[in-house]
């Protein structure tokens, strides 16, 4: 069992360790892993399943409730059914929950996935983010990982 004060960790140690855990657990349900050499272009790893469908896996490991930006060019603008956000929510005393959401979702934003399309020009870059909060959790459930996983095996 691991230590689950995840408050101790520091913001590279949560990452690191939400990395290996999204490739244990893809690791387990038939997925090959594979791990590039370098973290390129918002990519920190690409599995593939059983059929041969490969997807880009983008990591983010949060221990708090609030907006968690991630830009355009982490995953170049790619909205598709094979890149996915692996959101995975660490909270002290629990094992990690963890979330698949492919960036095809912010197709169609909500309160959960906000779709920032800025224009260029304006201050801000182009970003998709995940608002997290208790009154959006219910949105969240949708894309357990449990889900995903037991799509994949039909």
């Amino acid at each position: 069992m691991p230590n689950m004060k995840w408050k101790d960790l520091t913001t590279r140690q949560l990452g690191q360790y939400g990395e290996y855990y999204a490739k244990m657990e893809f690791t387990s349900y038939g997925y090959e892993v594979y791990t590039p050499e370098v973290d390129d272009h918002g990519v920190d790893f690409v599995v593939k399943d059983t059929d041969g469908h490969f997807y880009e896996v983008q990591v983010k490991s949060v221990r708090q409730d609030n907006y968690l930006p991630i830009a355009y060019d982490k995953f170049q603008a790619n909205f598709s059914d094979y890149f996915i956000i692996c959101y995975i929510r660490f909270k002290d005393d629990e094992m990690p929950k963890m979330y698949l959401i492919p960036t095809s979702a912010w197709e169609t934003p909500n309160a959960l996935l906000p779709n920032y399309r800025y224009d260029k020009g304006q201050k801000s870059n182009p970003e998709i983010g995940i608002s997290y909060n208790p009154k959006n959790a219910p949105l969240l459930e949708k894309w357990k990982a449990a889900n995903f996983f037991e799509g994949a095996s039909r």
